[in-house]
């Protein structure tokens, strides 16, 4: 980080799953800020998780969450949905960074910000982390909600992710209105 730049870290949960919304981050911290826990949200335990949560939130300048949901990651398909995502969490920020770091190595310009990709950055920097943090766990509380309305899928458990049991779901009841129709699988993936 270069000193006094604004600089947001961006991530994002939920590629891979078979339903529901991708969610992403964006946040913006202190130059100073620092704790041992933070990492990669896939490092982390669910309850780290959530440790982690209300610390960033209160101490980062800025941060921000926006999700694209199921219909929209159809139409547009999951990269650029994930990257429409990004987009939508940076225009919540206030301030508006001058610099972005991007977990992956995609991407796509937004408002003429100098950007940054980094493969594995959200174990290698402190603001993708905890964008990575924030998406994941909104992401799952989203998943949760659904699960209410959608039990025989085991939401709560698999948080849309094709797990065996989900897909046995999908087979034998269809497809709900927030599963990702242009996702498919056979049944010899069972």
């Amino acid at each position: 980080m270069i000193k006094d730049l604004i600089e947001a870290g961006c991530d994002e949960a939920g590629r891979g799953c078979l339903a529901g919304s991708v969610f992403a981050a964006a946040v913006i911290l202190p130059p100073d800020f620092s704790n041992e826990l933070l990492n990669d949200s896939k490092q982390l335990t669910e309850q780290q998780r959530y440790t982690l949560r209300p610390i960033i939130e209160q101490q980062a300048i800025a941060w921000a969450v926006a999700q694209v949901t199921a219909q929209e990651i159809d139409q547009i398909n999951i990269l650029n949905a994930s990257i429409l995502a990004m987009h939508r969490a940076l225009e919540q920020l206030t301030p508006q960074p001058q610099h972005i770091l991007v977990d992956g190595n995609k991407f796509k310009p937004y408002n003429f910000i100098p950007y940054r990709t980094i493969v594995k950055g959200d174990a290698t920097y402190m603001s993708i982390a905890a964008a990575s943090v924030l998406a994941k766990t909104y992401r799952d509380d989203y998943m949760l909600q659904l699960h209410q309305e959608f039990p025989i899928y085991d939401w709560n458990k698999n948080k849309g992710y094709p797990t065996k049991a989900h897909r046995a779901a999908v087979v034998k009841y269809g497809n709900s209105p927030y599963h990702r129709l242009t996702y498919t699988f056979t049944t010899k993936d069972l």
